[in-house]
């Protein structure tokens, strides 16, 4: 029994490595990695690929130990009682079986997910030390033992928001994966994008990969979001130049709420194509300030954004002209024209007003 990939999920050698040690020693997988890097699909293409049924267990920040193993309804049975209905006499019909007790009595041989495992408190995954090592329980209520018949494959996903305790990570085999470089990327994209435009691709990868280096991003896009990111530019069927343009001032790409999902992040790339304008019109153009006094710039507010940003985003408010076509006197209080096409191409936010 090896893992060797499926034709829908790329695995790199030691993500092959790593699944097959984990199915000899019958011992759990702990995969960690950026979110979006396919950490979930992992699973799901394991128990395609071995032709083994998947139960998932998704953990949730409310998740507790003791719901993967079973839940006794105890309300259920005073009700019934009250109600004189017979079921009440056995107390197994209020056993609610959990992830565990399926993979455990599963007649042929699962693969068990245990979805972000650090999404639980602290001590979740002390509670399952036993229960995972010896693949066993005992259900206080009814006196049994559960126990597999034969270990499943069990995949443990985490996006390290939380330490796990070292007693657990002693009993799993663990496997970090790494960001794809661009040769596996390109390998991932062919899988969901067969025929798609290498040119679109390139110039769509360039993009993506220079996003990831920008310092000081809060939430760097994931493999997932790119594939995302190429669904709509193929669907909205975008002209190359809109993506080969080389213009640094066009900082923000298409389409970018595919990748960029925070608010921060999109601020930052509009005042770095604000920047790049301001130095690219040094030499043909010059800046006319159109910065209030202080007093005045300390009350001033500015639509839809609030005091912080408005203060952050003020010190940007300029308008630009040719030279020759200057206004004798500089002044906040700008004509319609010319200037005023200026000032909306090239202010810090699409929300500054023009005066």
């Amino acid at each position: 029994m090896r893992f060797e990939g499926t034709p829908d999920y790329v695995a790199t050698a030691d993500l092959k490595v790593a699944v097959n040690a984990a199915i000899l020693l019958r011992r759990p997988l702990l995969v960690k990695g950026e979110p979006g890097t396919g950490k979930t699909v992992l699973a799901q293409e394991i128990a395609t690929a071995l032709g083994a049924p998947l139960i998932e267990w998704n953990v949730k920040s409310t998740t507790k130990a003791h719901q993967g193993l079973y839940e006794y309804d105890a309300v259920a049975r005073l009700r019934d009682g009250q109600l004189g209905d017979e079921r009440v006499h056995d107390i197994s019909n209020y056993i609610r079986k959990g992830k565990l007790w399926e993979a455990f009595t599963s007649p042929t041989l699962p693969v068990l997910l245990i979805d972000e495992i650090d999404k639980a408190d602290i001590e979740f995954p002390n509670d399952l030390l036993q229960e995972l090592d010896r693949m066993a329980f005992h259900v206080y209520e009814t006196g049994e033992t559960i126990a597999a018949q034969e270990r499943p494959v069990v995949i443990i996903t985490s996006n390290n928001e939380k330490e796990l305790p070292d007693a657990f990570l002693r009993r799993c085999f663990f496997h970090y994966i790494k960001f794809p470089d661009r040769e596996t990327m390109q390998s991932i994209i062919d899988v969901h994008f067969p025929g798609i435009q290498k040119i679109l691709v390139n110039r769509a990868m360039d993009i993506f990969y220079d996003i990831r280096d920008v310092p000081g991003l809060k939430k760097k896009p994931s493999t997932s979001e790119l594939l995302d990111w190429l669904k709509l530019l193929t669907a909205e069927d975008l002209p190359l130049d809109t993506l080969q343009s080389q213009d640094s001032s066009k900082a923000i790409p298409p389409l970018h709420g595919a990748l960029l999902k925070n608010e921060q992040d999109v601020m930052m790339f509009e005042r770095l194509a604000f920047m790049s304008r301001r130095k690219g019109l040094g030499d043909d153009h010059a800046l006319v300030s159109t910065k209030p006094n202080s007093a005045a710039r300390a009350s001033r507010s500015v639509p839809g954004l609030t005091s912080s940003q408005s203060r952050l985003a003020a010190p940007f408010t300029t308008v630009t002209a040719p030279l020759g076509q200057m206004p004798r006197q500089p002044t906040s209080n700008i004509p319609a024209s010319p200037f005023r096409p200026f000032l909306s191409d090239r202010c810090f936010l699409s929300a500054l007003p023009s005066g």
